[in-house]
């Protein structure tokens, strides 16, 4: 079974832990996840009101629904 989450993230969220910072994937394609890995730098030219589906190579396809 496939399941489609949306994510509207671009960015991570930063998390304190006393001193120090950690951050959180919030676009679901870190592949450390929950921590970033600076996978969200794909998403940064998504058009607005699109869908879009990424594969497992790193490219991605809109997908219409």
């Amino acid at each position: 079974m496939v399941r489609y989450v949306k994510k509207e993230g671009k960015g991570p969220m930063e998390v304190k832990v006393g001193n120090d910072s950690k951050w959180i994937c919030m676009c679901g394609l870190s592949q450390n996840q929950p921590f970033c890995d600076g996978a969200h730098k794909k998403t940064l030219n998504e058009e607005d009101g699109k869908v879009y589906k990424y594969n497992t190579d790193g490219t991605r396809t809109e997908i219409q629904i």
